[in-house]
């Protein structure tokens, strides 16, 4: 797993024709490894010349797996920095994890990797929802696990409600688990204010509990002590972030992430109206958007840092698990749609020039993923491989 590091960009040929697996692969994809690399390099091993590239780095199996950092990718790292430990080129941590406050995972890398990160340096799966303003004052029900209450105000959201607070005021709802159901009928509340949309921030604890309430809230339009005779459609909104089917952690096997959470809450709603779930907004990697929400914050980062010149490609590293091999061709087929509403640079094969209608931006963006060792896919990001769909 050594060589899942960050030796993407980082020169020190010696150590880079050395790795294996993903780091060799990542290097050669992003071109840093051939005419474009003495250049790239220049940019971070001269101080007095400002970076023109950026880097969106993965966290999980790229710094660390579980909770121990990986020693390769710490040895890389370090040379993205300078004698004083500061980072020599714009970088942002992109993780799909969802349950922890964005200072504390600033906090918890720091300590990692001996480098000071701040929290503007971390995008969590459903940081671009702060871009949602319009649902910041509606009256939210938010599922997940950690400080999700803490998380939403965070994000902006100013009202938010929880599933607790659903199955508190509605006991009658929540009747798989047998010890956890009324013993008495209790009263009917007429006085709970109706939900406005759904925040759907990671994969909570008790599955069968917010299954049930956020079904519950969307057939009911908001009410969920009431029924209706017909369930209204479009439902009310609902945002989602970090679509993972699946997750590697310290166990052989990879383990269930959001992503089969959603995918449950998809098919009762189907089986339920006949009717798709419709998302106002999916975040997270590898969405598009979670990409476009780096690079501002690529942006500011080098503004702060006084750099002058602007920045030109962004390289993402992450890694595909290897025994994620029956999802990892669906999403990188995910996206490719989106990748397929963005105006292609037809003077840089396999970049992409980003829609500068979202945030006035007009960066290259480039992938340096593990694409290469997924069954079917092509050496470049020219177009996508013929079975993907």
């Amino acid at each position: 797993m050594a060589a899942l590091s960050l030796a993407v960009g980082l020169r020190l040929a010696a150590a880079l024709r050395g790795a294996h697996g993903l780091c060799g692969r990542a290097v050669r994809a992003a071109g840093l490894l051939g005419r474009g690399f003495g250049s790239a390099y220049a940019a971070v091993s001269t101080e007095s010349l400002p970076p023109t590239f950026g880097f969106l780095l993965d966290i999980d199996g790229v710094l660390v797996r579980g909770h121990r950092v990986i020693p390769a990718a710490l040895e890389a790292f370090h040379r993205l920095t300078n004698a004083q430990g500061q980072l020599r080129v714009p970088v942002v941590f992109v993780t799909n994890a969802g349950n922890i406050l964005q200072h504390r995972k600033a906090q918890e890398l720091s300590a990692l990797l001996g480098c000071k990160v701040e929290p503007d340096q971390v995008i969590l799966s459903h940081s671009p929802m702060k871009l949602f303003s319009q649902y910041h004052d509606k009256r939210m029900l938010v599922s997940g696990q950690g400080p999700v209450v803490e998380n939403a105000r965070a994000l902006g959201f100013r009202n938010v409600v929880t599933m607790e607070e659903v199955r508190t005021a509605f006991p009658v709802l929540d009747m798989v688990d047998l010890e956890r159901r009324p013993t008495a009928t209790p009263l009917l509340r007429s006085d709970f204010p109706a939900i406005e949309g759904v925040l759907l921030l990671g994969e909570p604890v008790r599955w069968e509990t917010s299954l049930q309430l956020i079904v519950d809230v969307l057939l009911s339009n908001g009410n969920p002590g009431t029924g209706l005779a017909t369930a209204p459609y479009p439902h009310l909104p609902v945002l989602a972030s970090n679509m993972d089917l699946l997750w590697m952690a310290e166990a052989k096997m990879p383990r269930f992430g959001h992503g089969t959470f959603l995918l449950c809450l998809e098919a009762i709603y189907r089986k339920m109206t006949g009717k798709e779930l419709r998302y106002e907004g999916l975040m997270g990697k590898p969405s598009l958007l979670t990409y476009q929400y780096a690079e501002e914050l690529i942006r500011q980062q080098a503004e702060r840092r006084g750099w002058t010149a602007p920045i030109r490609k962004l390289y993402a590293v992450g890694p595909e698990p290897s025994t994620e091999k029956i999802t990892g061709l669906k999403r990188q087929a995910i996206f490719w749609i989106w990748a397929s509403k963005v105006k292609k640079d037809p003077g840089h094969e396999g970049t992409f020039s980003t829609n500068p209608t979202f945030l006035g931006l007009a960066m290259k963006v480039r992938l340096a993923m593990n694409t290469l060792h997924t069954p079917g896919w092509p050496q470049t990001h020219s177009d996508p491989p013929a079975s993907a769909s």
